[in-house]
């Protein structure tokens, strides 16, 4: 990449173009996929048990009542296996799991011999030096009351005003003598010496400042100057205002011009900022003040160790702390810098610097008046109008000294053109502020380079080092003042990040050229320690922290002594560990070394470190390599922010640049792409994040530049806005975890043999036996349900089974029992009589949810026809809800479809052509008004084992799979919900589900009939136009039991956490237990925030509980009515990654809540067996749930999409252990655990958790994933994202994030998502899509149809807002 003149910090002779790879990242198109596939890994278990104490004793016998509680409860907890310590679940363990950079053996080290301190000339004895800044003051002021002492210029560059020694001296008299005497609260005096005051005074108004500051110096006040506050939201104005409050801050001095432009609150007083203390303004100028009476006179006492004023600081991390100066430090610097620059009265200084904190305000304010010298201040608003403006001042004044940056040389050196008659031949000494900063050496070469011919000197070029803390740390001096020979250095970058420092060779591309900053100031002892732990001296070739001793730097943190401590009272040490001095020393947070003639050199600040892998780089190199790279047209130079962020215990580099408005993407992805291996080659790390912003959004610090902590601030909480991203995680992380190896499988004998030996016992549980209840005769005569419809017809005819809802809460249709039989009558008759179907045809029922859909369920029965319920269409998107109506009839095999009028027409509309081919239905009848004929005889199946009816479902793996319901299986299923729910004729139960597949069909269509009892019925699409109808439902018809689905529950939790109205009419305190049906891992966040959200309507927190089921068996497990409640264990998420359950305390790190998932049903048994050995597994091992129970489902219809689901799904055998009994495999991971409860018969209740379904877990990196897991994570990211889900892609995680907010938040989220996944699951997102709400699919049930979305994205079907490809 060609570099640009004045800032590269390498040089090159020969320019080369490094060969630039297109950005990988293009919003809304798709790279090609790769071919690599993830393997699948097991490995073996351990769990702990935390004990759980339990007035029983281990064998589950209550208690004996003489034994006290408290004996038994140390005998139970002596006799469970101990806790593990508690670091095992507070230490986070990374250590171990992490790969750990183990270092280079070859990477350089230092060998040089251990540095001595250095010692700076004496002090020089001046023959009347003033014993104080003050009494310097009082002399000029009176002995030379007319000469000028500063001069300020307005932005034309005029000058203005000049303020004499004799008009300082009368106007701080004035200032000092007004605070101490005319402001007063309660008629006690507003301030004491010693107390602090706030200086705001704008960089245009330097008189105002100077008067205010020597003010409070003799009114014995602390001065503590900071920036004028523009918004209430300034960039670190929150931490000023910390600073304020600490420091006790009551009274800010200002101007009148500034206090008008200041915001104001309605009451006309200046707002009060945010994190500000209350202040109270004072305007300076001189109406103001009062003439001092004739007795009054200030003590102006010598230098002591009192504090004299307060610089405040910004820290790398944003806070900022107060640097308090004595006025013995203030007098012994300005002496020294007396001495180093050989300042001599009535000289005349240009400062262009900030003059209220560094080098502005040491040489501008404090040392100028010491020696009387004229000050022409230049305003930073001059220099953004006229930047050749300073060297105007020079030519114009003949000044002798200038103060300046690189900034000022760098701009004026791009407007040089236009002036041919200046001159710097008067100057003596340019004084080079940042002259430590990487990029100051190609400014001061230009500018040399360019104003040699117009009079400037090499000489005369005197870059400094300087530190907050330190104060003037070194000094470059003129030859003329005894300096040495300028030095400059051309260090190896690579050894330098390893803290050592090499020469090399300039031809090198990723070389750093430094020049020195001098020899250390009169006065001082320095040495170099080492970065971190113990201050050792470090080695000649070796970069550390320079430290100083000397009586003229800070002498503390205000407020703060811990961290004042540590920076101000330094011991550094020889290797032996002796103390070099028994003085204390002052770390200068600038990292350097002491080179030949000693003179310093700085290689970077402590503030830009950014430690990676080991390896240390400065921030600021980093930006001058960005800055080098070509073409710059589309970023602003002096706008480049370079920090960095922790993720995954290491320190990543991110680049932040401000883009020109008129870059295209194509440019701004050209220019990141070749920043990137700029960044590459040149430091050997990779950049972890590059984010263009648009131009004028980056926080600005208060003169120019970018406020760094507070765009790292934004950045972390996604506040940025970026208008492109470029993630590297690919390249940048290298320290994750190794993938997990494939162990060879131990065998599933193997497996039982070290249960048993570790005393372990097989994971196996069961519900209650059926065979040994009393309603034995019953079943049998309940094995058909069309029978027992007949039955309830005949005995109670009267009886009401169902009651239907609408959405405002009233009756919309009922059926009693004689209703409902009279209706399946008439449908049966139309089926054989219309539709000519013949005993075991297949027919398609399409009803919105209602008593039609239950009737001509009983008519298919009654006719000896095969039911299939299946969703209507919905009208308004029938081009997605179409067509799979039409797979579910035609794999189905239907020969006839019932239905109503309305929905018959949109079967053959033309809408409905356009979706399908409406010419292949099959017959369609509608039932609306069917004759009243009496059925011949009701159809009896030959056997129980013939079919009942197809239950079709679509998984949220996108697959339609159709299960097939025997007799036998329905009658058992209804037998085991009735007892476990205790339902009889006299209950009535709420049901908000959808009535088409699985458990809420089952509920919906089968349960009453069998049971009795009263089913209220409420459709859940009806809650979209009232929220509150369930529930209203529930309350009213004093429900115990009701069912509800995850989809229902937040829309509850969602829609009724405001509507107090609503809320105060429902009471829910008859509810006994509510059940989620679901066929998924517990959404427990959910359940808990619905149960607190309800908690003040009556419901117990009991009372909440989930159901699972899954197409083998739509009910495995279900609460119901009696039992203990549901238990809640944490699991450690990062060993379930490895097929393990380890049981961790709550709050533990990468803890994970389980809960368990109901009680099982009666007659059901559940085992955990091995997914690819199927041998049994013991008790809290995770493995497959297998299933044996009446009421499997007997096989499947065909599976739409997947031919591979056979046989063993219903037919499967253990390869070990019991290898009779005939499984079928529920397909979803899970584990049993023996609790500490017992069940109604007495026995310790064995408790059932289901971890996911195995076929939406991801292998990545050899491990197993539920992407429930991570999406978890990624929705915690950041307040816009409403929902998100997760698949792969090749081997690429990709993450869909829905974007609630505006749409200039996209981008933040890339690198949020990226982060919170390293973070928690230790995995790299490949792909970022940014999607608007609702773009995620889900289905009836509430689930994510994760594959369907993956199709979409494949497709190129998403719109997406935004795609981004990490590297």
């Amino acid at each position: 990449f060609p570099l640009t003149f004045p800032f590269s910090h390498f040089r090159m002779k020969n320019p080369v173009l490094l060969p630039v790879y297109l950005p990988l990242y293009f919003p809304r198109k798709m790279p090609m996929p790769s071919k690599r596939r993830s393997v699948l890994v097991h490995s073996s278990v351990e769990t702990y048990t935390p004990p759980v104490i339990n007035l029983f004793s281990l064998a589950g016998v209550p208690v004996n009542s003489r034994v006290s509680s408290k004996i038994q409860q140390l005998l139970n907890t002596l006799k469970r296996p101990k806790r593990p310590p508690l670091k095992e679940f507070f230490v986070d363990d990374f250590e171990e799991l992490l790969e750990v950079q183990q270092p280079d053996p070859n990477q350089p080290k230092p060998e040089g011999n251990q540095m001595n301190v250095l010692k700076g000339e004496p002090l020089g004895m001046v023959t009347n030096w003033p014993p104080s800044l003050l009494a310097a003051l009082q002399r000029w002021g009176t002995t030379q009351p007319k000469a000028p002492c500063l001069t300020a210029l307005d932005t034309t560059g005029k000058a203005i005003y000049t303020l004499t020694y004799g008009k300082l001296w009368s106007r701080s008299l004035k200032l000092a003598y007004t605070l101490l005497n005319r402001l007063t609260t309660k008629n006690e005096p507003l301030l004491k010496p010693g107390d602090r005051v706030a200086l705001v005074f704008p960089n245009s108004d330097p008189v105002m400042f100077m008067v205010a500051f020597y003010g409070c110096l003799l009114a014995e006040l602390i001065p503590v100057p900071i920036e004028v506050p523009l918004t209430r939201k300034d960039a670190g104005s929150q931490q000023i205002g910390f600073l304020l409050g600490s420091c006790g801050v009551t009274l800010a001095l200002t101007t009148d011009a500034c206090q008008k432009g200041l915001p104001k609150a309605q009451t006309g007083e200046v707002v009060t900022f945010k994190g500000w203390p209350r202040l109270m303004w004072f305007v300076i100028d001189g109406k103001h003040l009062a003439k001092p009476a004739k007795d009054w006179h200030p003590q102006v006492r010598d230098a002591s160790a009192e504090i004299a004023y307060i610089e405040y600081k910004t820290s790398k991390e944003g806070s900022t702390v107060g640097i308090t100066v004595s006025h013995a430090s203030m007098l012994a610097h300005c002496h020294a810098l007396t001495q180093a620059c050989g300042y001599s009265e009535a000289e005349t200084l240009t400062n262009v610097l900030d003059f209220k904190r560094d080098a502005g305000l040491w040489h501008g304010v404090l040392t100028s008046v010491m020696n009387r010298m004229h000050v022409i201040s230049i305003p930073y608003a001059l220099m953004k109008v006229n930047p050749l403006s300073w060297i105007q001042k020079v030519c114009l004044y003949k000044a002798r000294v200038a103060v300046v940056k690189s900034r000022d040389m760098h701009w004026s050196l791009l407007a040089q053109r236009d002036q041919r008659d200046v001159s710097l031949s008067s100057l003596r000494m340019l004084l080079v502020a940042d002259g430590a900063n990487p990029w100051s050496i190609s400014s001061c070469d230009a500018f040399l380079n360019v104003f040699q011919s117009r009079g400037l000197r090499p000489e005369v070029i005197c870059p400094c080092a300087s530190s907050s803390e330190a104060l003037t740390v070194a000094i470059r001096r003129p030859p003329e003042l005894g300096g040495p020979p300028p030095g400059k250095a051309v260090l190896s970058m690579n050894c330098l990040s390893f803290g050592v420092i090499r020469v090399d060779t300039e031809e090198k591309l990723s070389v750093l050229t430094v020049q020195d900053v001098g020899q250390i100031m009169p006065g001082a002892n320095v040495c170099v320690v080492k970065v971190d732990g113990t201050p050792y001296l470090c080695k000649a070739d070796e970069v550390g922290e320079i430290c100083v001793n000397s009586g003229a730097t800070g002498m503390a943190y205000f407020g703060l002594l811990g961290i004042t401590k540590n920076v101000f009272e330094a011991i550094p040490v020889t290797a032996a560990g002796v103390p070099v001095s028994d003085q204390p020393f002052t770390r200068t947070g600038l990292l350097g070394f002491v080179g030949p003639d000693y003179l310093v050199f700085v290689v970077g600040k402590l503030d830009g470190l950014m430690t990676v892998s080991g390896r240390r780089h400065n921030a600021d190199d980093v930006v001058a390599t960005a800055l080098a790279v070509e073409p710059m047209k589309f970023v602003y130079r002096g706008r480049i922010a370079v920090f960095s962020v922790t993720v995954l215990h290491d320190d990543r580099i991110v680049l932040v640049a401000e883009q020109r408005p008129d870059a295209s993407e194509e440019d701004s992805f050209q220019w990141m792409s070749r920043v990137l291996q700029a960044v590459d080659s040149i430091h050997q790390v990779g950049v972890y994040c590059l984010a263009l912003v648009p131009a004028n959004t980056l926080p600005k610090a208060p003169l120019g530049g970018i406020h760094i902590s507070e765009t790292k601030q934004r950045f972390l909480e996604g506040a940025l806005h970026p208008c492109n991203v470029l993630m590297c995680p690919h390249t940048c992380v290298t320290n994750l975890p190794k993938p997990r190896q494939k162990q060879p499988d131990v065998g599933p004998a193997s497996m039982i043999v070290g249960n048993l030996v570790a005393g372990k016992r097989i994971a196996q549980a069961s519900g209650r036996d059926v065979t040994q209840l009393e309603d034995n005769d019953q079943a049998r005569k309940f094995l058909y349900l069309a029978d027992v419809l007949q039955w309830r017809a005949q005995t109670t005819p009267d009886h009401p089974l169902f009651l239907l809802l609408n959405s405002k809460g009233t009756v919309a249709s009922s059926a009693s029992c004689i209703q409902l039989h009279k209706r399946a009558e008439r449908v049966a008759v139309a089926l054989l009589e219309k539709g000519r179907l013949n005993v075991g045809d297949h027919v398609a029922l399409v009803y919105p949810p209602g008593v039609d859909l239950i009737a001509t369920f009983y008519g298919c029965l009654y006719a000896g026809c095969i039911p299939i319920t299946v969703r209507p269409p919905h009208p308004q998107n029938l081009a997605t809800t179409l067509p799979t109506v039409k797979m579910i009839v035609e794999v189905s095999k239907s020969a006839c479809i019932l239905t109503t009028q309305a929905i018959m027409k949109l079967l053959k509309s033309k809408e409905a052509a356009a979706a399908v081919d409406i010419k292949t239905w099959p017959t369609i009848l509608d039932t609306d008004d069917m004759p009243k004929k009496k059925l011949a005889g009701i159809f009896r199946p030959a056997s129980p084992d013939m079919l009942a009816y197809l239950d079709f479902s679509v998984s949220t793996t996108g697959i339609l799979a159709g299960v097939k319901m025997s007799h036998a299986a329905t009658s058992a299923l209804c037998r085991s919900i009735k007892l476990q729910c205790e339902l009889y004729p006299s209950r009535q139960i709420a049901i908000c589900l959808d009535p088409y597949c699985g458990l809420g069909f089952a509920l919906w269509c089968l349960c009453s009939v069998y049971s009795g009892h009263q089913s209220i019925l409420v459709p859940p699409l009806e809650l979209e136009s009232n929220v509150s109808v369930w529930l209203s439902a529930v309350s009213q018809y004093k429900v115990r039991v009701t069912f509800c689905s995850y989809s229902v529950m937040e829309m509850c939790t969602k829609g009724l956490g405001t509507q107090t109205d609503i809320l105060r009419v429902i009471n829910l305190s008859c509810v006994r237990t509510c059940m989620v049906v679901a066929e998924e891992r517990p959404r427990i966040t959910l359940t808990q925030s619905f149960s607190k959200l309800f908690k003040d309507l009556g419901l117990s927190a009991r009372a909440v509980s989930t159901t699972f089921g899954c197409r083998v068996n739509v009910a495995i497990c279900l609460q119901g009515t009696a039992g203990p409640d549901p238990t809640t264990v944490y699991v450690d998420m990062r060993a379930l990654r490895h097929d393990r359950v380890r049981l961790v305390e709550r709050g533990s790190p990468h803890s994970l809540p389980l809960m368990e998932s109901g009680k099982i049903l009666p007659g059901v048994k559940v085992i955990i067996a091995h997914t690819e050995t199927k041998g049994p597994l013991g008790d809290s091992h995770l493995g497959e749930i297998w299933v044996s129970s009446p009421h499997n489902a007997t096989g499947y219809y065909t599976v739409y999409g997947e031919e591979a689901l056979h046989a063993d799904h219903f037919t499967a055998r253990l390869s070990f252990g019991d290898t009779q009994t005939i499984w079928a495999r529920t397909g979803y991971l899970g584990f049993l655990r023996r609790t500490e409860l017992t069940d109604a018969s007495g026995e310790r209740h064995d408790a059932l958790y289901v971890v996911g379904s195995l076929d939406e877990t991801l292998e990545l990196r050899g491990m197993r994933y539920h992407p429930i897991d991570i999406e978890t994570s990624v929705i915690r990211a950041h307040k816009s994202i409403a929902e998100c889900a997760v698949f792969t892609w090749t081997n690429l995680l990709v993450v869909v994030v829905e974007l609630e907010g505006s749409e200039q938040e996209a981008l933040d989220l890339v690198a949020l998502v990226t982060n919170v996944v390293l973070e928690e699951h230790y995995l790299i997102v490949g792909v970022v899509v940014i999607v608007d709400p609702g773009v995620i699919p889900i289905n009836s049930r509430g689930e994510k149809q994760r594959m369907h979305l993956r199709d979409g994205f494949l497709a190129d079907q998403l719109d997406p807002i935004y795609v981004a490809y990490n590297m």
